[in-house]
């Protein structure tokens, strides 16, 4: 009866137009479009090339799960600047040079240790006159868009802690840093015993996290000490100048609530260190000259500091970068000069 029942309904589809049933289907048959000789949609999912875009569905898989709150997107966009839309410039291109070029290193100096050399560290004091600093070039020449996250920020920080919180959380930050930063001259400096020392400041955090990067410095030649740039016209205070696993470096202390483990996300101090270096080796008041420099990030929960060391060929680099904002710097007070009215 059911075999009767199947043949009744193969006589059907025979009949049927556009379908088409084999001797064979008396086992199985399929209804599908496919199968029924019907012309088969395409998907245009189907034709996006597969293996072109793996890649790419990968990453967007793999980062579901992890949300980046508002905060974390805004100080990752003042640290490293927004994402851009446009594509990267290829390898070797460089969109700026400087108008008004002059050498980091000085050809006159060696980098090594000669016998006039002091054998107690430089510490000259910064001469406060109308030659700009490193710092106010830096802050003057920010871009807009780095400007606006900074702002931001600022406005976040003001609506959680209010207008009074807010420089009462500033003044700790500049307290808590130029504490580090004595510290470390008490630790660097071979005139101070152990006696001398403030144990409360060898105490902090900052002390704790950078405990595995002082026993890899040495030869100490400079702490605290001014540089001056007489061709460029700048000035700075550079925190160290010493040996880093052998190799003279300028060294810059940074103490950071966050963890910064690329050079990419210590924003301007790459810049910081090179415009230091150029000055101090073309400085008078120094006879020898550094060819690398090291950032060092410091965690007040005393994890372990992270250390950016930047070879002659890198410092090279940023030094480019750094003549273009000490132009821009320039050109944009001649710029306010003109427009004040006599």
């Amino acid at each position: 009866m059911k075999m009767k029942l199947f043949q009744t309904i193969c006589r059907q589809l025979r009949s049927s137009k556009g379908f088409s049933v084999e001797s064979a289907a008396l086992v199985a048959f399929s209804t599908s479009s496919y199968s029924c000789g019907r012309k088969k949609k395409v998907n245009p999912y189907e034709e996006v090339d597969q293996e072109k875009y793996s890649n790419l569905v990968q990453s967007v898989l793999s980062s579901r799960g992890v949300a980046h709150t508002p905060g974390s997107v805004e100080e990752d966009a003042l640290l490293c600047g927004p994402v851009s839309k446009h594509k990267p410039p290829k390898q070797g291109e460089d969109p700026r040079v400087p108008q008004n070029w002059f050498p980091i290193f000085n050809p006159e100096r060696s980098d090594k240790p000669n016998a006039s050399d002091p054998s107690v560290p430089l510490k000259i004091p910064l001469q406060r006159n109308v030659i700009p600093s490193v710092t106010r070039v830096l802050q003057q020449t920010m871009t807009k868009q780095q400007v606006f996250w900074l702002e931001r920020w600022k406005q976040r920080m003001i609506l959680e802690l209010g207008e009074d919180g807010f420089k009462e959380y500033n003044s700790n930050i500049f307290l808590q840093g130029k504490r580090f930063h004595e510290a470390l001259e008490s630790i660097l400096s071979p005139q101070e015993t152990l006696k001398e020392r403030d144990e409360n400041l060898l105490k902090s955090g900052y002390i704790e996290s950078v405990q595995h990067i002082l026993k890899d410095v040495s030869g100490v030649r400079a702490l605290e000490s001014a540089v001056q740039h007489e061709t460029l016209n700048y000035i700075g205070l550079l925190d160290c100048v010493a040996e880093y696993q052998g190799k003279l470096c300028v060294i810059d202390w940074k103490t950071s609530e966050k963890p910064k483990p690329f050079i990419q996300s210590t924003f301007d101090n790459p810049l910081q260190v090179v415009a230091y270096m150029g000055a101090m080796n073309h400085d008078t008041n120094y006879s020898f000259q550094v060819q690398c420099g090291l950032i060092v990030v410091a965690y007040k929960d005393g994890s372990p500091a992270h250390p950016h060391f930047m070879d002659a060929e890198l410092c090279s680099q940023y030094w480019a970068k750094w003549l273009l904002r000490l132009e821009e710097y320039t050109e944009k007070k001649k710029n306010q000069n003109i427009q004040k009215p006599e």
